[in-house]
């Protein structure tokens, strides 16, 4: 499953949905391998077609195992994305409200994790929070920088670039977005395996608040990282 997973998080990158659509449709993966249940739901966010992997989302966070620490909340949140963008917006609040409340107190325990501060990040940014949801997102970028990590410090610009890009600060979410475009980089949202490419800013739900910005589109226009 694992390949088949890796495989559709390139087409994605690329911009293949068709093809991504060809190698996930087939699985069916539970919560314990939460790269691929992401994965489906990124396809359907991509698709502009959310309300498809709902009913199993619910169905996934309904049954939480506690083996899986914190990603019981990241998928919580996954679902919540999924809902706001079927329109189902005071569903997605809840999703995230709980979302929220099951992944902070890992943050106590796991403070130096910078995915749960990712998660945690966009969380609050669902909520409308924006001085935490910023916050949590300069968290991120200062628990694992660029300069230490040239493959995990990334992502915590793409945080940064996705909670500024949903909370009305453009000019940031630009900038954060010039610098992950112009170094090799691993998108939090596609478990690391993929980078933020062109294609996926002109197809993810979350850049539409910067869809009328010149310099967004110029980003979503330029080739694609070799």
């Amino acid at each position: 499953m694992d390949t088949f997973v890796f495989k559709a998080v390139i087409a994605q990158a690329e911009g293949d949905l068709p093809r991504a659509s060809a190698l996930l449709a087939p699985l069916h993966p539970n919560a314990d391998n939460s790269n691929a249940v992401e994965a489906q739901v990124y396809q359907a966010l991509l698709e502009r077609r959310p309300a498809q992997i709902i009913p199993r989302l619910r169905e996934i966070v309904a049954k939480p195992d506690p083996a899986l620490g914190y990603i019981n909340g990241e998928l919580r949140f996954w679902l919540g994305w999924a809902q706001n963008v079927a329109g189902d917006h005071a569903a997605a609040q809840e999703s995230w409200r709980q979302a929220r409340s099951e992944l902070e107190p890992f943050l106590k325990e796991q403070p130096e994790n910078n995915a749960l501060i990712g998660d945690l990040a966009l969380t609050n940014m669902g909520l409308g929070d924006k001085a935490a949801a910023m916050a949590l997102a300069e968290q991120d970028m200062a628990t694992v920088p660029l300069e230490k990590d040239a493959l995990i410090g990334p992502q915590g610009i793409e945080i940064l670039a996705r909670v500024a890009a949903q909370m009305g600060e453009p000019d940031r979410a630009i900038a954060a977005l010039q610098k992950l475009l112009s170094i090799p980089s691993s998108s939090p949202l596609a478990g690391g395996n993929a980078p933020l490419t062109p294609a996926l800013l002109r197809l993810d739900p979350m850049f539409d608040p910067l869809r009328d910005d010149p310099r967004f589109q110029r980003l979503a226009a330029s080739p694609a990282p070799k």
